[in-house]
Parts: structure tokens; C-alpha cells; sequence
């Protein structure tokens, strides 16, 4: 009886790591002051399960996602939306973005022209910009424009 019991304990003991060592992990976001925006949701529940060849990540915050491991793209949705601004502003696919560089081959761009706004960071070494927020531009377009624009 024993001896059935130390093997049941051993094979659950195999099988809890088998399981943990497929599991990635959790990618520690902060969530945007206005992320519990319904609008939010509208996006976030779109948001892919591959991104340029990235896996999606689970994530600790709400309205959030993130990409790649190493993580190469996060987004966070409701952060504070832009008005006007002397920041370099492109439109990808009918969404106007407004581009700020980070650090090395980090670039943050944030929606312009939408409430609740999203910012998304993304790794250029990694992956090419354009080709993301083209991706995510689908997406995007459920928060709702506020008038404003690139041009």
C-alpha cells in the first residue's frame, strides 16, 4: 500500500512538471488608469494569439497583452489620451498613431484620435513596427475617435 502510494505521489510529481515547465512566464504589467474603459474590453478580447511570429503572454493586468519571449510588443489599453502634440503622428491603416523613442530599439506608440487611448511598446530589433500596428489596427478601430487626427 505504501509502495502505491510513493508511486502515485512520484508520477503526480512528474506530471506537475511536465505541466509547469510548458507554462511561460506571467508577463508583470501595471494597468492604464482608465483600463476598466468598456472599450477597452472591445479590444482586448480581439487581441491575437500570434503577433508577427510572437506568441501571445498571459499578463498580470487588466486591458493589457503582450507578445514574444523575451516579450517584444506589450499593449496597454486606457492610458491617457493625447491632445495635441509635436510628437512625429503616422496613420497605419486608419489608425493615426503618435510615435515616441525609447531606449535602444524600444519605440512607444500611442493612438491618437481615440478614447480610451492605447499605448504599445514595441521591440524594433525584434519585430518592424509598421507590420504590428498594421495588425493591431483592426482591433484599434473598436475605441471610439475623438475628433482629432494626424493631419
Amino acid at each position: 500500500m505504501r509502495s502505491s502510494r510513493l508511486a502515485a505521489t512520484a508520477l503526480l510529481a512528474i506530471v506537475a512538471t511536465l505541466v509547469l515547465a510548458g507554462c511561460s512566464r506571467i508577463v508583470v504589467m501595471d494597468p492604464a488608469d482608465d483600463s476598466n474603459n468598456p472599450s477597452c474590453a472591445d479590444v482586448i478580447v480581439r487581441l491575437p494569439d500570434t503577433l508577427q511570429g510572437l506568441d501571445r503572454r498571459e499578463t498580470n493586468a487588466q486591458a493589457t497583452g503582450a507578445w514574444g519571449d523575451p516579450t517584444a510588443v506589450l499593449l496597454r489599453c486606457g492610458v491617457e489620451v493625447p491632445a495635441a502634440s509635436t510628437l512625429e503622428c503616422e496613420n497605419v491603416d486608419g489608425i493615426d498613431w503618435l510615435l515616441e523613442p525609447g531606449e535602444g530599439g524600444t519605440r512607444t506608440f500611442t493612438s491618437f484620435g481615440r478614447d480610451p487611448a492605447i499605448d504599445v511598446v514595441i521591440d524594433a530589433d525584434v519585430v518592424a513596427p509598421g507590420r504590428v500596428l498594421s495588425d493591431l489596427s483592426s482591433m484599434v478601430g473598436f475605441t471610439p475617435t475623438n475628433g482629432l487626427s494626424c493631419s
